[in-house]
């Protein structure tokens, strides 16, 4: 399997596809690469196609140094440095569209085009704060136990997703990946709700970007994802009916097919 060494840390990575265009997911908090197979399977038809574990998450490595929203963008920038070598279509879900952002506005000669899915420029809201923090301190101590994830998967989820009976198999599969988490995972729990937030620093953000957002996301409401659009020059806003924090997984034609009518403008 796949690792890259950088610096201080060993990042795991999945690489598919040959085309002249090259894509880089990156994932979700409490998530991993895995959470884009449906578009790394369309997708690598036509491009070349990165999927990545960020730090202390999936099957990267964690170590003894502090996560934060600075330290994963410079991972990823030198992944791209190491890895690729040219400027990539950077496709960035929560976590990694915090990432992105902050990649596309510091390094613009590493962005081709972005591509921002249910994200925020914004800090954390502070009334999320203390369910947030109350449910880290227990997967501190005792791992992401079932009554944790019980309680995550409705905002990682829509509603409408979770009450469709044809999504039983696949509701088992995701809670099974969302307790498979170590208990180190808090580090990065807490490098998302304590962020700063990037409002003024995406107005430098200058490459195409295309931001999505599903109707039901109640972790990152659509008025975040209409904020950014407003604020990044050369931007666009779909909205993705039916689907919540995991446009990705909830409806996977509608984001292959948006992703796919996007790179074929390059």
């Amino acid at each position: 399997m796949p690792y890259i060494q950088l610096n201080n840390i060993k990042l795991f990575y999945i690489k598919e596809g040959e085309g002249k265009e090259i894509i880089v997911f990156s994932h979700g908090l409490l998530w991993s690469h895995k959470m884009f197979f449906e578009q790394v399977e369309f997708l690598k038809k036509k491009y070349t196609v990165i999927a990545y574990d960020h730090r202390g998450q999936g099957q990267s490595e964690v170590n003894n140094s502090p996560i934060d929203l600075d330290i994963l963008t410079e991972d990823v920038f030198e992944l791209i440095d190491k890895l690729v070598g040219q400027p990539v279509h950077f496709a960035g879900l929560s976590m990694g569209g915090f990432v992105g952002m902050r990649l596309a506005a510091r390094y613009p000669e590493k962005v081709k085009s972005l591509i921002l899915l249910e994200t925020s420029a914004n800090a954390e809201p502070v009334e999320n704060l203390p369910k947030y923090k109350f449910l880290n301190g227990i997967v501190k101590l005792f791992g992401v136990v079932p009554m944790v994830a019980s309680k995550v998967m409705p905002i990682m989820f829509a509603q409408s997703w979770l009450e469709n009976p044809k999504n039983k198999d696949a509701y088992k599969k995701w809670i099974k990946e969302l307790q498979s988490n170590k208990k180190t995972i808090t580090k990065s729990v807490e490098a998302v709700i304590f962020r700063k937030g990037v409002e003024e620093e995406i107005r430098n953000i200058k490459c195409p970007t295309m931001v999505v957002v599903g109707d039901e996301d109640v972790a990152t409401k659509p008025e975040k994802s209409k904020f950014i659009q407003m604020a990044i020059p050369n931007s666009t806003l779909h909205m993705v009916p039916g689907a919540g924090h995991s446009s990705c997984i909830e409806k996977p034609e509608e984001i292959n097919r948006l992703i796919d009518d996007w790179l074929a403008q390059f």
